[in-house]
């Protein structure tokens, strides 16, 4: 039998669960390594999933609490694309996807997982990377550790950044 190994999950797992909103938390707490927030933008922040599709799965995350783009401003519209169009780019240079899968699941019946508190998805995607295993196992493979995939993309971060 083969193991399957996410080892970041136990974190979670046995963690105590707020009650709170963890998009609306996690921004307000000095600790972007451990929450595995990649960026703060005026508007929105870039947090990596804690529970990824693929390597390098993503997200950006409007600051204000709200589950529909109806009423955005001018600069939260622009921003949330600005910061999809930065999410991609680092991603093409640490990890060389074939290609990105790129949306909103807005509201829980759509998939979202937090339905209250929008966000819109970055995840890259490689020729090869679906296989077997979520057909038949229900089970994803993620081959690096997240905190290691964090790391490469916060250095291309900043690179690109300056």
């Amino acid at each position: 039998m083969d193991t399957l190994w996410a080892p970041w999950r136990i974190d979670y797992i046995l963690s105590e669960k707020g009650e709170g909103c963890i998009f609306c938390d996690k921004p307000g707490q000095d600790r972007d390594d451990e929450n595995l927030i990649l960026y703060r933008g005026e508007a929105h922040f870039m947090i990596m999933n804690a529970y990824p599709y693929n390597n390098g799965h993503m997200m950006v995350v409007p600051y204000r609490h709200t589950s529909s783009l109806q009423g955005w401003s001018d600069l939260e519209r622009q921003e949330m694309m600005e910061l999809a169009d930065l999410g991609v780019a680092i991603l093409r240079k640490t990890m060389n996807p074939d290609g990105f899968n790129i949306g909103i699941n807005m509201g829980q019946v759509a998939g979202a997982g937090i339905a209250d508190h929008v966000h819109l998805h970055i995840v890259p995607r490689w020729n090869g990377d679906t296989n077997f295993m979520p057909v038949l196992a229900d089970t994803r493979v993620i081959p690096e550790h997240i905190s290691v995939t964090y790391r490469k993309l916060k250095a291309a971060l900043e690179e690109i950044r300056g």
